[in-house]
């Protein structure tokens, strides 16, 4: 029997999300709820199924889980109800942008034994996947730095940054979870320092384009996460991960792997430019385990304590920044 699936969120993302619902076995899309009356119908209306409001969704027999691609201000209503109807709950980054919002929510989530499964999607790309696989089975020792390049090729429209957490919490976040996986250990230091370099409407805002953070973890394991609002060349993805017996590295993906060699150098495609063509497969395996684990099978899942993880050191890098220090935090 497959699982049924509310969609809440008829967005950028809740269409990804959508469209790779219908394409697995074992699970099916039930139903579509949003703020916008009119998007809900639209995204709906393309895989046949009813736009419906919170309620009436949650109160469906067929429907088991609920997925929460929604605006991060009404993550933590939707999933709080959806626990209460007994749903299983899949839910975009973050949870809420303030962390002790966050945290009760999943606490409250935990302590009724609802399952959760958060999206920080970058874990299921393959490369990625495949490289910290590689790193557990101990190929390169002992883990001693970890380097993560993430930078956009534009920034996004100001009104969206001006409801988005700030650098932080918006961009980086996936960046501190994938630290965190790769390193083994919660960081227990946190440094930041950020600049405006890209967009005065950007600093107008209080918020910053340009970011290195360092992280240290008790063992003294060290990572260093770069992000740019900016990449001419486009959407620059790269994970390295030294170690005492070498290293591990997963590059940009281009659009094809074709080279041009003539006398004047080598050409190339420039790697991919936006995020949802970089990822698709990401996204795609990570709702393929969020169903893996309402069949009862093994899963790969991002807790919600991960993503607690994950926007704490959001929360202590603009600390650092702001206050200009470096920011230590318990150890797990």
């Amino acid at each position: 029997m497959s699982r049924g699936i509310c969609l809440v969120g008829a967005g950028r993302i809740g269409a990804i999300h959508a469209a790779n619902i219908v394409s697995l076995a074992g699970v099916r899309l039930c139903c579509v709820v949003d703020s916008n009356a009119d998007a809900a119908r639209d995204l709906a209306g393309r895989y046949g199924v009813e736009a419906l409001d919170l309620a009436l969704a949650l109160g469906r027999d067929d429907v088991d889980a609920v997925v929460v691609a929604s605006s991060t201000d009404t993550h933590v209503p939707v999933m709080t109800a959806a626990g209460e109807a007994g749903k299983a709950i899949f839910c975009e980054k973050p949870v809420d942008l303030d962390l002790a919002r966050a945290r009760a929510c999943i606490e409250h989530l935990e302590a009724g034994g609802v399952p959760l499964a958060l999206g920080f999607n970058r874990r299921y790309d393959p490369s990625f996947a495949r490289l910290q696989q590689r790193l557990r089975a101990g190929e390169i020792g002992e883990v001693e730095i970890v380097s993560i390049t993430s930078r956009d090729p534009a920034p996004p429209p100001l009104d969206y940054l001006r409801r988005s957490g700030g650098l932080f919490m918006d961009m980086m976040i996936h960046d501190f979870d994938m630290a965190c996986w790769l390193l083994g250990e919660a960081p227990v230091q946190v440094h930041a320092t950020a600049s405006c370099l890209v967009d005065e409407g950007i600093a107008a805002l209080g918020d910053v384009d340009t970011a290195l953070v360092t992280l240290r973890t008790a063992s003294g394991r060290l990572c260093q996460i770069s992000n740019s609002r900016r990449a001419v060349y486009g959407y620059d993805q790269r994970v390295e991960v030294h170690g005492a017996a070498g290293m591990l590295r997963a590059e940009n993906r281009e659009e094809t792997s074709v080279q041009l060699f003539g006398a004047g150098g080598v050409l190339a495609d420039p790697p991919m430019d936006f995020f949802l063509e970089r990822y698709a497969q990401a996204y795609r395996e990570e709702m393929r385990e969020f169903v893996n684990a309402l069949e009862g099978l093994p899963a790969r899942l991002v807790s919600g304590r991960d993503g607690l993880l994950a926007q704490s050191l959001a929360e202590a890098a603009a600390t650092s920044l702001r206050e200009q220090r470096t920011v230590d935090l318990p150890a797990a």
